[in-house]
């Protein structure tokens, strides 16, 4: 567990009626609120390519994707390392682990026979796309929305987990819900779907862009943040870490995860799909899901997405 609460600062002399400061994470934007992006269309966004039948582990077609993957010896992955449960580096043994990581450690599994043939590179959400177009990274599993503005920049595998954008406040918050946010400062991490979605609010709360998510709850804490708002299971995360939050209101918007491949390497998406069947067929996905979400999330385990393929 991330120990988030702000660091208690030590004073000599108290000045009447002027405020403590407290210093902002790195890269907050607290003053200006982004212009809300026209939602552009695009046919069946979450229909990705048809998997393909995978040839055993090692044995990759020559000259494909895979194949110079499994030659250099290591799946580079782009990943999270501040999101509870779903991409967190343990501070007890300094490991990187969480669902999206079972999911990243079953394509090595299928490409290499073992799932430790990994290299996991920690990226922001506004890194992810970059890190793909430079080919710093194989693949992204990161808690990465499916969208038709991303799918001009990156291919998407076919969806692997459903979430929710819901809100987060402190336990004693009269927010209840997004139509109480009107003039509040509601905290959503750089390059996220999320941040996009609280600056279209009709209510016209003050978005503020941080890295991270945990500088979101950081900011929330140490009350420079009303709320903040993201998918439903990233928020679950924040509350199993600081007992003082909830998540109020009906969701804003659905946010179906994919994992992001760079746009040439069609190939690579259709065995990620394989891979991703192979997964759900063999109950794999849903144990993940027990171990890591199973006691944050209200309800039983939902079954693996349905996927949806376009040829």
């Amino acid at each position: 567990m991330f120990a988030l609460s702000g660091c208690a600062s030590v004073a000599t002399t108290v000045i009447p009626n002027v405020a403590a400061q407290v210093p902002s994470p790195g890269n907050a934007s607290v003053a200006a609120a982004p212009t809300a992006a026209a939602t552009q269309q695009c046919a069946d966004p979450l229909a990705s390519l048809r998997p393909s039948t995978n040839p055993p582990p090692g044995q990759m077609p020559a000259g494909s994707t895979m194949a110079k993957i499994v030659q250099r010896g290591k799946l580079v992955v782009g990943v999270d390392q501040n999101t509870f449960h779903m991409g967190f580096r343990d501070p007890a043994t300094g490991q990187i682990q969480g669902f999206d990581i079972d999911m990243a450690r079953a394509v090595a599994q299928a490409l290499f026979g073992d799932p430790n043939a990994i290299q996991l590179k920690a990226l922001t959400s506004d890194q992810r796309i970059p890190a793909l177009q430079n080919g710093d990274v194989d693949i992204v599993v990161r808690t990465m929305t499916i969208t038709c503005d991303r799918l001009k920049q990156v291919a998407f595998s076919a969806v692997y987990y459903d979430a929710k954008q819901r809100i987060l406040v402190k336990q004693n918050s009269p927010i209840d819900g997004p139509d109480a946010l009107g003039g509040k400062k509601v905290c959503a991490t750089k390059g996220s779907t999320s941040l996009a979605a609280v600056a279209a609010l009709p209510a016209k709360p003050v978005p503020v862009s941080v890295s991270d998510w945990t500088d979101c709850l950081v900011m929330l804490q140490q009350g420079q943040v009303d709320a903040i708002s993201t998918d439903d299971v990233i928020l679950a995360g924040m509350t199993a870490q600081d007992q003082y939050t909830k998540i109020v209101g009906a969701p804003l918007a659905d946010e179906p995860y994919g994992m992001a491949m760079p746009l040439a390497n069609q190939d690579f998406v259709r065995f990620v799909n394989g891979v991703l069947q192979n997964t759900e067929a063999s109950g794999a996905w849903t144990a993940s899901y027990q171990r890591w979400l199973g006691g944050l999330l209200p309800g039983a385990a939902p079954a693996p997405p349905t996927p949806q393929y376009r040829d």
